[in-house]
């Protein structure tokens, strides 16, 4: 399978994580909740690394892949955090597509951070994210 198809799954999952997460969540605290969830992906990722035999990989990992990898860890639990407390606020049809603005974030930072090339399509589809966005959200 190419990158779009994993791209794909990963939007199947990450719909149905919303849609798990926003039944989990309720009656309990966010923080709480989303430990739970974490401790349950900390386990499943590391046993897809010892049984793939990746584990052997750590010790080639840079100062620098260190230094993002953590960084992106840090992003990754504070951006859960806010998400999951969203989703015990609100309703998950408004709560998701609102953080899908990453998308448009994304496309942004990827031009400024990563040199990647900001197209007008790249620049249409994410003014179209936010104009759904803004409909969704006003519901």
């Amino acid at each position: 399978m190419n990158w779009f198809y994993w791209s794909l799954l990963s939007a199947v999952f990450a719909a149905s994580t919303a849609i798990l997460a926003k039944s989990g969540v309720q009656g309990i605290d966010s923080n709480l909740a989303l430990a739970i969830r974490t401790s349950v992906i900390l386990f499943f990722t590391w046993s897809i690394v010892f049984a793939r035999g990746s584990a052997a990989g750590i010790s080639a990992l840079s100062q620098r892949n260190w230094l993002f990898l953590v960084l992106s860890g840090i992003a990754t639990g504070l951006s859960w955090l806010c998400y999951f407390r969203a989703l015990q606020l609100g309703d998950a049809s408004r709560v998701a597509p609102i953080d899908k603005l990453s998308v448009v974030l994304v496309i942004l930072f990827a031009a400024l951070f990563l040199k990647e090339p900001l197209t007008a399509g790249k620049g249409f589809g994410g003014l179209l994210i936010v104009a759904g966005v803004l409909l969704v959200a006003r519901d």
